[in-house]
């Protein structure tokens, strides 16, 4: 596939700025980790990313799909504005942001998986998945589920089965976190109803350009793939957008005026055995 020249900004710049742990938020000397397992979490994008982010460090950050935080927390932007369709990811966040201690019940073990998955999905029937107990249960079933997979069904309930893990490290305190996370914003709702600033930095993570049906209740069809893109174009400010490099969402972009970079992710292709490393996508405009 024939790249579109390099990225503005100098993602290959012999003089771009480097990732900076220093500039991260820190507690101690160590940056504050992801708390959740998060599938196609970015934190191998970071030093990509940081490069980007480095000039305009001072605005305000925005992710509209901001997962498992890896961005997010790696940049350590003072003001943020982070959304996800995941209310229950969003209810965590905000949970840890008021001091969240996990006082449940916490072990790798499979019945009680199941007892918590029963609870968790009681919580969310009967219009209480806003509360502190749901968010203990969400990261207790996020770190001992199947690859920390985060799946519904179309009734709403959390289904995916327990994992197959030796060891699990579980945390019960998060007031590190908390301290990290205290003056950002979280918000769970369509990104077109975010109050965005024209000179916002916006990084957009959307859902990777597949049948995707299982992350929230409305899934992520191509129209939505395509209403996203349009939306980040409209843009004034600086936008980075990062997505699998399929066909259609090459085009889109290029259409759109999105300046293109190709990547290699650590994730393999293996549907069919393949093994080859799958491609992403990382356009930007705006950053000049």
């Amino acid at each position: 596939m024939k790249r579109k020249g390099p990225i503005r900004a100098g993602l290959q710049s012999r003089n771009a700025a480097r990732f900076d742990p220093a500039r991260a938020h820190r507690h101690g000397n160590t940056i504050a980790a992801p708390p959740l397992k998060w599938a196609g979490g970015k934190r191998w994008l970071v030093p990509n990313l940081a490069r980007l982010w480095a000039a305009h460090s001072t605005r305000r950050y925005v992710e509209p799909f901001c997962g498992g935080l890896a961005a997010a927390l790696a940049l350590a932007p003072r003001e943020a504005l982070l959304n996800d369709l995941n209310p229950h990811l969003i209810n965590f966040y905000v949970q840890v942001q008021r001091g969240l201690t996990v006082r449940i019940e916490m072990r790798n073990d499979e019945e009680l998986f199941y007892r918590h998955r029963a609870r968790f999905n009681h919580l969310v029937g009967k219009g209480k998945s806003q509360s502190s107990e749901a968010a203990q249960l969400f990261y207790f079933l996020n770190r001992t589920c199947f690859n920390g997979l985060c799946r519904f069904n179309r009734s709403g309930d959390f289904n995916v089965p327990f994992g197959r893990h030796r060891t699990i490290n579980y945390a019960t305190n998060f007031s590190n976190l908390s301290a990290v996370l205290r003056d950002w914003n979280f918000r769970s709702t369509d990104m077109a109803s975010l109050q965005v600033e024209p000179d916002d930095f916006i990084y957009a993570d959307p859902p990777y350009d597949v049948e995707f049906t299982t992350y929230s209740a409305g899934g992520f069809s191509w129209a939505d793939q395509v209403r996203t893109a349009e939306w980040l174009a409209g843009h004034r400010g600086p936008v980075v957008l990062s997505n699998q490099a399929t066909n259609r969402i090459v085009k889109l972009y290029r259409k759109l005026g999105f300046a293109l970079r190709f990547l290699d992710a650590p994730r393999r292709i293996s549907c069919n055995g393949d093994r080859t490393a799958a491609r992403e996508v990382l356009a930007v405009k705006g950053l000049t």
